[in-house]
């Protein structure tokens, strides 16, 4: 692997950067404190490729190589944790399984209008009142097939981007026998009946990102909504969530990289005992560690997104980048509090803010203690 971006990757993440700059990160605060969706930003990211970035050009989409995608995350996270994670749900979440599993048929119909910026979001629904991680036996939502249409029942909860889509993919048991081949995923656009999405859910951060509960009342929708072959679901499900935490670990990274140049910024002006704050060995030794922590992570998530485009296997190293990456995003966060002292625990400064915001990395798209399930059990294969 090459550590060295290419020209055109450099040229991307400085135009996303800008991009961030100018529209994403002075409305940050905004977006938090009035639990606010940036709609003018996103609605201005189609043109840019920042909401097609994993769909191919013949439909619309950027279709960028999965470095560049973890690239634009990462300075998304760098602007504002909320609409970097509705941004990166979207295209990792909503968008990437039709990609990678719709017919044409689906692909003409869903998204060049998700890539466009003229339309809403896509997300995907997994999360349940009684399955979180145990997605194989937890599920409870279920799709029973009458005639050309799929009827769905049940609830999901802690969905991204629900209220701001124009269509959620959903996982629902298809097979009541149950088992690894009795789900499926069924795409149903947010406005067919009996479909009902709660209040946006009450946050320690990600304010600006909406999550919901969502309510299925016997929902109909054409048997063409399903994506590739019942019965598929919980693998496609997997593939899609290793893709996901390559986003996941790329967003702490941003958000790290914020904490860190606002802590420095803020050590350098701030005078104690005389001297500047970043005269301070304690002081200096966390910065250190930061900008060291900062760059290990993103080499990795670099790396997993490297295999993916590879075409090689990659789940043991996106959960390693991911657990990396969003463990590290805490603790960065966290000093970058301490090194403001009682400045850092006020909304007057923004890394009250970015704290609140990393310490869902740990638990999105997979909890640390699953990395660690997911890392170990891929060893152990390995070593056989």
């Amino acid at each position: 692997m090459n550590f060295e971006l290419t020209q055109e990757q450099q040229m991307w993440k400085q135009a996303v950067h800008d991009f961030v700059s100018r529209e994403v990160k002075p409305k940050a605060q905004e977006v938090d404190e009035e639990s606010k969706f940036n709609w003018e930003a996103v609605h201005k990211m189609g043109a840019l490729g920042l909401l097609g970035m994993n769909i191919p050009e013949e439909y619309g989409g950027a279709g960028v190589d999965a470095i560049s995608a973890a690239i634009a995350i990462e300075e998304l996270g760098w602007g504002c944790g909320s609409t970097a994670l509705a941004i990166a749900a979207h295209n990792g979440l909503g968008c990437y399984p039709i990609t990678a599993f719709g017919n044409e048929d689906q692909k003409q119909r869903y998204l060049p209008r998700a890539a466009s910026g003229e339309g809403r979001l896509a997300a995907l629904a997994l999360t349940e009142p009684g399955a979180g991680s145990d997605l194989k036996d937890g599920i409870r939502t279920r799709a029973e097939r009458v005639g050309g249409e799929w009827v769905i029942n049940g609830s999901k909860m802690w969905i991204t981007n629900a209220s701001v889509a124009d269509f959620i993919i959903n996982l629902v048991r298809t097979d009541p026998k149950g088992g690894a081949k009795s789900l499926s995923l069924i795409i149903v656009p947010v406005d067919t009946p009996g479909v009902h999405i709660g209040p946006p859910e009450k946050k320690m951060g990600l304010n600006g990102s909406m999550t919901h509960a969502i309510t299925y009342e016997d929902v109909h929708v054409p048997a063409g909504e399903l994506l590739g072959e019942e019965g598929r679901g919980l693998k496609q499900t997997l593939i899609t969530l290793d893709g996901g935490r390559i986003s996941i670990g790329a967003l702490a990274v941003g958000l790290a990289q914020a904490a860190y140049e606002e802590a420095l910024r803020y050590a350098k002006e701030r005078t104690a005992f005389g001297v500047p704050l970043a005269d301070q060995q304690a002081i200096q030794w966390m910065l250190a560690d930061a900008a060291t922590e900062i760059q290990c992570a993103r080499l990795m998530v670099h790396y997993a997104a490297w295999l993916k485009d590879q075409g090689r296997p990659f789940t043991k190293e996106a959960a390693m980048a991911k657990l990396f990456a969003t463990e590290m995003g805490e603790r960065v966060c966290r000093n970058a509090i301490q090194i403001h002292g009682g400045y850092g625990y006020s909304r007057e400064y923004p890394v009250e803010r970015i704290y609140r915001d990393a310490r869902l990395m740990t638990i999105g798209e997979g909890t640390s203690e699953i990395q660690r399930l997911v890392i170990a059990r891929s060893l152990i294969t390995e070593s056989r």
